[in-house]
């Protein structure tokens, strides 16, 4: 029991000072050198040189009815967690402009202070984002509507993020300038391979499928059936040079409780064997229902 507590206040130390280095990239960086790469926050940088409306409210303003309709499509998946996540963000983005100001750090009349905001606010918010993402929860926004998008078409959720959050840079470029949107992208790109270098290769998917052979294999499955709320199966495995019989757990995992389930497993069998892929489309309970995917085929040979 001790041992949950400590994992779960090293979730929200991770939760915590992701979501205060996030907010430190959009207010010290990205918003003051007009810069939008999507997402919520994006949408919030928009609001502010138009309509001067603060980024944290903008921020929470817009996340929170996103996030309750995620909780209603995705259920405990999107929880507790990742409304703290939301309200962090949002607190932290209106504190650090509250004590620094809504100009930055940068004298933006020299060209290069833009392309150090784009460097500069895109490894904090990728750092930042990967960090909420291995306390196992997000900051809310785009990556819900993505979600919800991918639930209802056959588009994988890493495109639907795309398409979204190129929509909000397309914006920056009739409300800023096309530069403005070609630094959005440089922004995009930086965050991305930094949250890929800080959370196990996010990849395009949304989900992971994990191979765990260990001599542990049933307090890690309970874990996963606890404390991640997922499921698997066990399958029969031989060791090619031992000849041994073992077993295999499979399960499938979404993203942002990929580094939970890698550090469980690490505690409990330090010489356990994992494999780890990605997953782009996922049917079942929990994931995209079976009988839409059956249905779209359907109307896809009709068509034909």
């Amino acid at each position: 029991m001790e041992e949950r507590y400590r994992n779960t206040l090293i979730d929200y130390a991770y939760i915590t000072i992701g979501s205060a280095i996030t907010a430190l990239s959009i207010a010290m960086f990205t918003n003051p050198a007009q810069i939008a790469p999507g997402g919520v926050s994006g949408i919030g940088t928009l609001l502010y040189h138009t309509l001067g409306i603060d980024v944290g409210l903008s921020i929470l303003v817009l996340s929170l009815p996103i996030f309750l309709i995620g909780v209603k499509l995705f259920g405990k998946m999107y929880g507790l967690k990742s409304l703290i996540g939301t309200l962090l963000l949002s607190l932290f983005t209106s504190m650090w402009n509250i004590m620094f100001g809504y100009g930055g750090i940068l004298d933006y009349s020299k060209d290069m202070s833009l392309w150090l905001s784009c460097l500069y606010g895109g490894v904090l918010s990728g750092f930042g984002m990967g960090l909420v993402m291995k306390g196992g929860s997000n900051t809310g926004g785009t990556d819900i509507i993505a979600l919800i998008i991918a639930r209802y078409t056959r588009i994988t959720t890493g495109t639907c993020l795309m398409i979204v959050d190129a929509l909000i840079i397309a914006a920056s470029a009739f409300i800023f300038s096309i530069e403005s949107a070609l630094y959005a992208i440089v922004v995009v790109f930086i965050m991305s391979w930094v949250l890929d270098k800080v959370v196990l290769s996010m990849g395009t998917g949304y989900a992971k499928t994990i191979y765990i052979i260990s001599d542990h294999l049933e307090e890690i499955g309970r874990f996963i059936l606890d404390d991640l709320e997922r499921s698997g199966t066990v399958l029969p495995a031989k060791g090619l040079y031992t000849n041994e019989e073992r077993k295999m757990l499979m399960t499938v995992i979404p993203n942002q409780s990929i580094s939970r389930l890698v550090r469980k497993v690490h505690e409990l069998d330090q010489r356990a064997f994992l494999i780890i892929q990605d997953t782009h489309h996922v049917l079942g309970e929990g994931f995209t229902p079976i009988g839409r995917m059956v249905a779209e085929q359907k109307n896809d040979v009709t068509q034909e």
